[in-house]
């Protein structure tokens, strides 16, 4: 073996930072007990750290539990403007509640400013991935970003539509890989206006029409 070589693949490492809130000893307990239900030997070289591993992963993954996302929907000061934002294809990651699953796909929000009160571009990425790093559903992870977006910002109109591929409809059940999920929720005006929610749509498809 040369020197400075590490059999210690890096994400073999377990990392000293405990998220607050979390108890990652108990994830982890949890996860051997699978892998002795399922007959496996948490023990034998390949699994010893995949407890650890895994209570990691589903701290990351829920780390929207313990975020306020309305700190997200803070209007910029001194900047103004009055016609539609939009921001598209913001890529997110979920797990399902049902089956503790991840589900994984894009996220389009669309607003139209009353007053001229705008976000930074930003925090509308960073208001999709608080709701979204939690134990969802998406029909409620669509709604809860329109809502407080709306509630927050007091915008003439959201609309969030996210388009999402679920692994728990992927690979098990009905093992239907490709299935794409699509959920829409609109607010305000484009709720009242059909042409202006057509606009958006056909933005947030990339047509101009």
């Amino acid at each position: 073996m040369s020197a400075g070589y590490s059999a210690t693949e890096p994400d073999e490492v377990e990392s000293e930072a405990k998220p607050s809130g979390v108890d990652l000893e108990k994830i982890a307990a949890g996860v051997r007990l699978i892998l002795e239900g399922i007959g496996e030997d948490p023990e034998r070289p390949g699994l010893q750290r995949t407890p650890r591993r895994v209570a990691e992963m589903y701290a990351e993954l829920t780390a929207g539990m313990r975020e306020d996302p309305r700190a997200h929907v803070t209007a910029l000061p001194g900047d103004k403007h009055d016609e539609m934002v939009i921001v598209k294809d913001i890529q997110i990651a979920s797990v399902c509640e049902h089956h503790l699953a991840p589900f994984v796909g894009r996220c389009h929000i669309a607003y139209i400013p009353r007053g001229g009160r705008i976000l930074g571009l930003s925090k509308l990425a960073r208001l999709a991935d608080t709701f979204a790093r939690r134990l969802q559903v998406q029909e409620r992870l669509t709604s809860e970003i329109a809502d407080t977006l709306f509630e927050g910002l007091k915008p003439v109109g959201v609309m969030v539509v996210v388009e999402a591929e679920h692994t728990c409809m992927t690979v098990r059940g009905v093992k239907k890989p490709g299935a794409l999920t699509i959920t829409s929720a609109i607010r305000g005006g484009f709720r009242k206006d059909p042409r202006t929610r057509a606009e958006a749509m056909a933005l947030i498809r990339g047509r101009s029409e």
